[in-house]
Order: C-alpha cells, then structure tokens, then sequence
C-alpha cells in the first residue's frame, strides 16, 4: 500500500485532510475499465452527452454546499469558489453546442485529384489523463475536462495533492450518473501518481510550472502520446503616454492581484512612460493599499491566503533578491502570517530592473514591480525580454495605437485596455509563446478538436488502377 499524503490548510495552516493514492495496479485497473465503457459513452452521439452532462451540472449547481465548502478550503477563499462552481452550466452548454458544429462529418467532398471522393472521421482519444493545478482547482479541472467528455472521450482527473478535497464531493455528484460515472474519474496521489496516470492513458491535457511541464512532455514523448500543456507566465503591461494614468493604474492592480496573484495569466511587469511614473505609482499605491484580505471572515474582503506555503517562500525571495539589488518597496512586501495562514498584501515594488528575479521568474503572487521606459520601442523590447509568452497587456487612450504595440509583443494573448482576461474570453484561441505552454490550446475550437484524431476516408469513383498503369505513369514522367 501507499502512504498517504497529508495536506494543509491555507487558512489555518494545519494539516486537516489526507489522501490515499492508488497503488500501480489499482490505477491500471481504472483506466482498462474506463478504456471499455468510453465505446459506450462515444455511442450516444453529442446529443446524449449533452444531455447527462446538462444533468448532471445542473444538479450541482442545485446543492452546491458539499462542492463549495471542500474548494473553500482547499483555497481558502470563498467568492473565486463561487466562480469556479457556478461557471459549470455555461461551460456544458457552450461545449455542447460547440460538439454539435465540429463533430459533423459532412458529406463526401472532391479531392484535389480527380475521380476521388473525401470523407472525414473523427475518433476520440479514448482515455485522456488532466493533470490540474492547485490555483483553481475545479475550474482548471473542468475546463479541459468537459469539452474532452464532449468530444467523446472518457477522463481521467488526477488533481493537485495540495488542493485535493473537492475531488470526494465532485466524484460523490457524479456517481449520480451511472454512464458518466463509468467514464469520467478522478484520482488523487502526488506527482508519482501523475507519472502513472501519463503510462496509462492516451493524451494528456497539464497545468502547472516550467519544470514538471517539461518533465510530463518527457514522458509523453516515450509513449509517442500527445499532450498539451498550460504553463507559467511572466505577463508583462506596457502602459502607453497617452493612458488616463488612474485607470490604468486600476487595470494594472486587478488584473495583478486578482486571486492573490495566483494565476497564470496575472500581471507580474508593469512598464510606464519616465514621465508619468510618478503619477501612475501614486495611484497604484493609493489603490494597492485599500484592498482588504479576507481574513478574518472568508465572505469579506479582496484577497484571500497563499494557498501553497511553498509560494509565501518564492514571493519572499523575490522580494529579497530585489531590494538587495537596489530596488524599494513602496507598500506591501511582508509575508504575514493570519490564524495560521500565509498572507500579503498588494505589493507595489520600484526601480527594479532585469537582473531581478522579481523581472524574470514567475512571482505567482500580488507584486507589482514597475519599471521605466523612454520609448515605446525601449517598452517592448523589455517586454519581450523574457523566457515566457502566455499573455499580456497593453493600455493606452487609442485602440488603434494599442494594437500596433499588442501586435510586437511575443505573448499568445493581448488584451488592449484590460489585463489578465483571457480566462474570460475562452473562445479567442491562441498559442503560448516561448515556455508558456506547448500543443493546441483549450480556447477555442481547439479546445475540443485536440482530443480527436482526424482521419480521412478516400474512396476511389472510377475504376482502380491496375500493376499496368505504373509504366504508363514512368514512361509519362520520362
């Protein structure tokens, strides 16, 4: 047997929750059972996924309490909670009606080559492993796992082991449902059981860092399986002259704290004119010092804890590593430490340059480290000086001048006057650049196409050709 695995509460602090990994022959057994049952589940067409998939969110969405109050305490926030649940409706449906279009093979259609017909197949990967993170644990689940069980596939979820207690109470939801239940799985364990998931299973869909991405992609490789990958970012905001400095020092702020800065697509580098520096920090100051941490009522306040306590650390020596290297802290900038929970403030952190880890690494928390430029080219330049290439963000008075700069930027996504949105917009597909991700993305039609191979049915309309034709075709080309 397996040892088990304690976890902590970002909240408390204290070790309250324990999982059980499977052994290696326990996880070889669930996945041959979902290999068969997932015929059945590809059977029943789009319209009969829809239909148990609506079903099934629906009566989630009916009784949310046991899935809530788990992702409350995995997190330690309540109103992303919320988010994540409730967004489950909305993603079923736009996937369906998604499948509806896609998985239309149409007609037999003319080849290029005269006399051939062409028609299309869509088959399935039949088991497909989510590796997901610990940031938001259901959504991030969820978003690779619906339009996979839509396109036919079953799905493995094997969870972060630092926020694992929503996977009882989801698991419990769907037993509800006996064919899902067949199909669509979760299991809990560590990288180990990560590692056991990618032997068994036909793709893998991984969020998380650099470092374990590369490590998933190594052994996918062996196994000549796909698999796609959303990884970190260092997301840069170029702020143009001609921006209303306060709001973008709102855009600026939000869109770096949102989550406590735990997401992937968060600002971590804030680029402004010299000129308007000093403005545009004192508003980032002034705003960055009225949020409020939802402590000690979890219903109250902007910000919630450092759900992983290795995070506080990172944050810390980000800090550190800056200030020892001449940079100021303006406000923020402590890890504190609330009912035994890992904590800080919106950080907000000048004359920081790209020798910082603060510049270059991913920080994963609400720093704001602002930075100076002269010109605009001197501003994408900096931004594009980077390893990563998830998103970014521009902000300026004219949209037009906006995206003439979003247009330089090396980054999968822009967004022109806001920032950190692509979670929002999962229809604007988009690839990552540099180590941000590898493989088709979720947004989009891709999102759902990724997990079926293509094949091409060629039927011959005349008569086939015979050993005879070789020489006519030889003695064409001679």
């Amino acid at each position: 047997m397996i040892a088990p695995i304690d976890v902590r509460n970002p909240r408390t602090g204290e070790v309250d929750y324990r999982i059980q990994p499977p052994t290696p022959d326990e996880l070889a057994e669930t996945v041959a059972g979902m290999r068969t049952a997932q015929r059945d589940w590809w059977e029943l067409g789009v319209s009969g996924r829809a239909a148990i998939l609506r079903a099934w969110v629906q009566s989630v969405a009916a009784n949310p309490a046991p899935l809530l109050d788990a992702l409350a305490q995995d997190t330690g926030r309540l109103r992303i909670a919320r988010t994540e649940l409730f967004a489950l409706p909305g993603m079923v449906d736009s996937w369906a009606g998604a499948a509806a279009r896609l998985l239309d093979e149409g007609s037999e259609r003319d080849s290029v080559n005269p006399g051939f017909g062409i028609r299309d197949q869509f088959v399935p990967h039949a088991v497909v492993g989510i590796i997901s993170p610990w940031n938001f644990p259901l959504l991030l689940s969820m978003v690779d796992s619906i339009p996979a069980l839509m396109a036919g596939c079953a799905v493995l979820i094997k969870p972060s082991e630092v926020t694992p207690r929503f996977a009882a109470p989801l698991t419990a939801s769907i037993a509800a449902y006996p064919e899902l239940a067949k199909i669509f799985k979760l299991v809990n364990g560590d990288g180990r059981t990560g590692a056991l998931v990618i032997d068994h299973v036909d793709a893998i869909a991984f969020t998380g860092s650099v470092k374990t991405g590369r490590i998933v992609a190594e052994a996918c490789a062996k196994r000549f399986i796909p698999v796609f990958l959303e990884l970190g970012g260092k997301d840069p905001c170029v702020v143009l002259p001609s921006a209303d400095v306060e709001a973008a020092a709102r855009v600026a702020l939000r869109a770096s704290i949102q989550a406590t800065g735990q997401a992937c697509q968060s600002l971590e580098r804030i680029y402004v004119p010299a000129d308007m520096a000093e403005a545009f920090v004192a508003n980032l100051v002034e705003k960055a010092e009225a949020v409020e941490l939802n402590y000690p009522d979890i219903a109250e306040g902007h910000i919630g804890p450092l759900i992983f306590a290795r995070q506080a650390e990172i944050i810390q020596e980000h800090l550190q590593d800056a200030v020892a290297k001449g940079a100021r802290i303006l406000t923020g900038g402590e890890i504190e430490t609330h009912g035994g929970g890992a904590w800080i403030r919106p950080t907000v952190i000048v004359d920081v340059d790209h020798s910082m880890k603060v510049m270059r690494e991913e920080t994963f928390g609400p720093v704001m480290p602002v930075m100076t430029y002269k010109t605009i080219d001197e501003a994408v330049r900096l931004a594009n000086d980077t390893d990563y290439g998830l998103s970014a963000a521009v902000i300026g008075s004219d949209p037009t001048e906006c995206e003439a700069v979003a247009r330089q930027l090396n980054a999968g996504a822009v967004g022109i006057n806001d920032g950190a949105v692509t979670a929002e917009v999962p229809d604007a597909a988009h690839d990552a650049f540099g180590y941000s991700g590898l493989g088709a993305c979720r947004s989009g039609d891709s999102g759902l196409m990724r997990y079926l191979r293509r094949k091409a049915l060629v039927r011959q309309r005349g008569e086939a050709r015979g050993a005879d034709s070789l020489n006519e075709r030889l003695a064409a080309a001679g």
